[in-house]
């Protein structure tokens, strides 16, 4: 190859022009870029070797430049179509040459180079067979242009996107459309699943575009930035297979059950009972009504117990869109954030719940007890009742202390009674602290721990639904009518002389609680030794429970005479499908309450806590488990010095990680004097109220 000849050349993957300058050993050349520099080129290495019949084809490097801005005026790449227009007519081939006779009428070296270019980046026209180029058929072309439209399309929608991307990551405002939304989902299931994602690679590209580490945690945080997300975001709950919206078709469904209501199948047989006094008694932030009281003077004198249950099934059928809806949800889900119900709020809040001062559709329990506390007479009624009181617990505590309601004051006796009677029937009571826990997003996450007081008013509530319990499992063992019924084995609790010799009150409680047995779900009645009755069954919460949903259909059905919508192996069927469900839901509500727990604990960091060693749960490691008295909390705490169960401890949060469930305490030492301990405690609590608020 002669001194001068210009060549395209690949160097370093990219097309080159160079000016061949001398032979380098037997088969390379020495050739020269535009900026002067040498290059040692081989001849499989050059592309397309520029030159023209009848012209001066030699060049210098310092040519090089401006037979490139020459070249850039004949780079249309729709000449390339005129010309494959006229050449598909005879399926005739081309060459740079002979395209640049047809294309400009001259065979230049600036216009065979130019036809080159336009040829070898062509992805449409024309197809590439040794030296020469063929016309692709029409049906190709037409496919070829259809995928570069829409690849065009793909890449100014990527470009808009990364557009939003810095707008939004720098602290503006943007719209996500549908499109940039799909987009981001790939983020959010790396945040998630981290390295399980099938499409991890899309989302470090993104973190990559971003300039962010390429992890989960990196990928949680711009989701954050983007306000997708939110600091606290629950990736417990999106994680788990829980519904956290409903499908439109069962709002629908919803809308026309409000609208549109099926008729009543028990109007018949319905009692109306709005005569009697009700009582609904909740915490205040419930909204779905599920249980109401009453007391009836019979005709002698006595008194009935009336237990109001919300039915819920009045407003659908079996295997209709709500109900399959709430067999796959299972229950309602309980977070510090809020409720996910069972069924849409505007039903279970809505006609579903026993609302104040409304006629409301309720299944009621009429229940006679003798003076021990036994039942003597039972029956379960369809009825009409209209609540009289939306109580709290709080204000029935207030009320039983005035004395200023009659019917109240019976049914505190009974439970009292009821209590009394199971207790003598072998049930075991625990009184351990509870805590409640409750996030306000609209305030800034605002978030409040208050320990919840065993009160009377809440035994008395919860006497009443074991109540309740008890007679339907008499009622279905009685009439062999199947539906779930809650059984527990008897545990094996310590010795007596063991439970004495530890210190009363959590400790002891938290004894016998590491003992019982975990309760479970059947169809054939069993003893339930933790109540202490030989049978019992959950039907006073069929708005958020689903099993207790299919002992309302089983009992009113019997009721109404005629046959049951599920038989035994049904049941059965249905209960192993909305286990896992259930079990999903406690874990996330379990979840769910340890973040926010050690959350609290983060923003109280400094506050000194009085804390009661509850156990060792390793004691070789030393890991002990740690009662914090004034929150109610039980965490798990590693405490090397000599210590005994039942010990009292002041202890603070060394550091604490709710995303990644890490606490760590360390113990403070005790203050010189009951004054100065009194007074650290007065300030820590004060700190605690005022970093909350």
């Amino acid at each position: 190859m002669e001194k001068g000849t210009l060549v395209e050349v690949k160097l370093h993957g990219d097309r080159r022009l160079v000016v061949i300058d001398r032979p380098e050993g037997k088969k390379h050349f020495q050739a020269i870029d535009e900026n002067g520099n040498s290059h040692t080129i081989h001849p499989r290495e050059i592309n397309f070797i520029i030159k023209s019949s009848g012209e001066n084809s030699s060049f210098t490097h310092s040519q090089i430049l401006t037979f490139l801005q020459k070249v850039e005026n004949f780079l249309d790449p729709s000449s390339l179509e005129v010309a494959w227009e006229i050449l598909i007519e005879d399926n005739q081939s081309t060459n740079p040459h002979d395209l640049a006779l047809l294309l400009f009428s001259e065979n230049s070296a600036v216009t065979a180079y130019a036809s080159y270019c336009l040829l070898s980046n062509d992805k449409i026209y024309f197809k590439q067979k040794g030296d020469l180029y063929e016309p692709r058929s029409n049906s190709q072309v037409a496919e070829l242009k259809h995928q570069a439209e829409a690849a065009a399309q793909r890449a100014k929608l990527i470009e808009e996107f990364q557009a939003k991307l810095t707008a939004k990551l720098s602290g503006g405002e943007v719209a996500w459309t549908s499109s940039d939304r799909s987009r981001l989902d790939c983020l959010e299931r790396y945040a998630l699943h981290g390295d399980e994602t099938t499409d991890k690679a899309a989302a470090q590209e993104l973190l990559n575009f971003a300039k962010r580490s390429k992890n989960e945690q990196a990928a949680f945080q711009m989701l954050v930035d983007l306000g997708i997300w939110d600091e606290h975001e629950n990736l417990n709950l999106l994680r788990s297979q829980v519904p956290i919206r409903f499908a439109n078709e069962v709002m629908a469904a919803a809308q026309d059950c409000l609208n549109n209501p099926i008729p009543d199948q028990m109007e018949q047989i319905r009692r109306d009972l709005t005569h009697l006094h009700v009582y609904t008694i909740d915490d205040i932030s419930t909204t779905e009504i599920d249980d109401g009281l009453s007391i009836e003077t019979l005709a002698d004198g006595s008194k009935r117990i009336w237990i109001h249950i919300a039915d819920p099934t009045r407003w659908l059928d079996p295997e209709s869109p709500l109900d399959k809806d709430a067999r796959k949800r299972g229950t309602s889900v309980y977070l510090p954030t809020g409720v996910i119900p069972m069924f849409p709020i505007e039903l279970a809040a809505g006609p579903m719940s026993l609302i104040q001062s409304k006629v409301c559709y309720a299944l009621s329990f009429a229940v006679d007890l003798d003076e021990g506390g036994a039942v003597t007479y039972y029956e379960i009624v369809p009825s009409l009742v209209k609540p009289n009181y939306r109580l709290t617990y709080e204000d029935v505590e207030e009320m039983l202390q005035l004395g200023v309601e009659d019917d109240l004051e019976r049914l505190a006796i009974y439970a009292r009674l009821r209590k009394k009677w199971r207790v003598a029937q072998g049930a075991i009571e625990i009184h351990l602290p509870d805590t409640s826990i409750k996030v306000d997003s609209k305030n800034g996450d605002r978030l409040t721990l208050d320990l919840m007081e065993d009160t009377f008013s809440r035994q008395l509530v919860a006497e009443m639904m074991i109540l309740a319990g008890e007679v339907a499992a008499k009622f279905a063992q009685t009439h062999s009518i199947p539906i779930p019924y809650r059984y527990q084995e008897q545990p094996e609790l310590p010795p007596l002389d063991t439970l004495m010799q530890l210190p009363s009150g959590p400790v002891r409680e938290f004894a016998i609680c590491r003992c019982m047995t975990k309760g479970s779900l059947g169809l054939y009645a069993s003893r339930h030794s933790g109540l202490g009755l030989d049978a019992y069954a959950q039907v006073t919460s069929p708005i958020r429970r689903y099993s207790d949903l299919l002992a309302h259909w089983q009992i009113k059905a019997f009721l109404r005479e005629e046959p049951l919508p599920f038989t035994a192996e049904m049941l059965t069927g249905i209960l192993q499908a909305i286990d896992p469900a259930i079990w999903d839901a406690n874990q996330v509500e379990r979840q769910s309450v340890r973040y926010w727990s050690l959350e609290y604990l983060r923003r109280n960091k400094d506050v000194v806590w009085e804390a009661l060693m509850l156990d060792w749960l390793r004691e070789n490691e030393k890991l002990a488990l740690v009662l914090i008295e004034d929150l109610g909390l039980k965490l798990p705490m590693r405490i090397t010095r000599q210590i005994q169960v039942g010990d009292n401890l002041r202890i603070k949060t060394s550091d604490v990680d709710p995303r990644k469930d890490i606490i760590y305490f360390q113990e403070v030492q005790q203050s010189t004097s009951p004054l100065e301990l009194e007074m650290e405690r007065n300030s820590d609590r004060l700190e605690s109220e005022y970093a909350t608020l």
